[in-house]
């Protein structure tokens, strides 16, 4: 089973036939998985480069290759990079895919995963472009919402914190203008709104939304999705110093209420611990999905997904 294009750098390229296809892979991975891992990409090197501080996402692009049996070579700080000497991405990528059998690059350029995918001799995947786009963790976030409610369609999702900058809920919001029905409720303070590429985009989609500001308005969902005010993305500090612990997520806030909750970590806070220990609370299973997700692209990318 493959995919109909060779490289992936924005949940907007996709179908939903490629989505259900993702996931069914997925689904697939997990048994793989619990069996130990098998050798189906034995042979395969994944270049893994990081530009950007990232845990998560690399650690689990890099567990996922060697489940499958592949190697990876790595690539991380822009300080140690041929970039910080000059050398542009594509000269990068055209050097880097000599080395490798498929790559993965974060960077924190909006527009550089495209520039990357134009030249890139072998698969390429994004793995975060500054605020634009995370299509990998989008992919896992769908298969969380599968897994834990068994579908998709006619779901309402809250969305909290940093919309504006918020790479995940971006990439997350044009995969779920695939499925039928779906509903948002957005809550962030005016200074965070949900970007008009995605509510233009709702709107193109017939999807129904609404923007508040009290994170109390958007608990009545199925999914409450929470992300943290990113430092990184601020010129200001006093500004992300005022706006940072705006929504704080307490088991009180969710005393009668059947959402689970989401969240792409790391958190700063925007989630009590003590939310941790309730079933509703999926953030840690959704870093889980992360493998398998990236084990099912991996294999389908390089052609051997059975």
């Amino acid at each position: 089973m493959t995919l109909p294009f060779q490289h992936l750098t924005s949940t907007k390229q996709l179908s939903r036939d490629d989505t259900d296809a993702i996931l069914r892979v997925a689904k697939e991975m997990e048994v793989v998985l619990r069996s130990g891992g098998d050798d189906r990409l034995k042979g395969k090197i994944l270049a893994s480069l990081f530009y950007e501080p990232s845990t998560r996402t690399r650690l689990s692009f890099e567990a996922a290759m060697h489940r499958l049996g592949g190697d990876v070579v790595t690539a991380d700080g822009f300080q140690f990079s041929s970039l910080y000497k000059g050398e542009s991405i594509e000269d990068t990528i055209m050097v880097v895919g000599q080395y490798a059998d498929i790559i993965c690059m974060r960077h924190p350029d909006a527009g550089s995963a495209d520039k990357a995918a134009s030249v890139s001799p072998v698969p390429f995947v994004n793995a975060g472009d500054g605020p634009s786009q995370h299509p990998t963790q989008a992919l896992l976030d769908l298969y969380t919402i599968q897994k834990e409610h068994g579908q998709i369609d006619g779901l309402h999702i809250t969305m909290v914190g940093d919309l504006r900058y918020g790479r995940t809920v971006h990439s997350l919001s044009f995969l779920l203008g695939l499925y039928k029905n779906v509903s948002f409720t957005l809550v962030s303070p005016k200074e965070l709104t949900m970007p008009q590429k995605v509510t233009s985009f709702f709107t193109e989609k017939g999807l129904k939304y609404e923007e508040v500001e009290e994170i109390e308005e958007g608990l009545h969902a199925d999914v409450v999705y929470m992300t943290r005010v990113q430092k990184e993305r601020f010129a200001d500090h006093s500004e992300y110093e005022r706006l940072k612990l705006k929504y704080v997520l307490t088991t009180k806030h969710l005393e009668g209420k059947d959402c689970i909750v989401m969240h792409p970590l790391p958190r700063v806070g925007e989630i009590d611990t003590a939310v941790d220990h309730l079933p509703k609370a999926a953030y840690f299973r959704q870093a889980h999905n992360g493998v398998v997700t990236r084990m099912a692209l991996l294999s389908m990318l390089l052609g051997a997904a059975k």
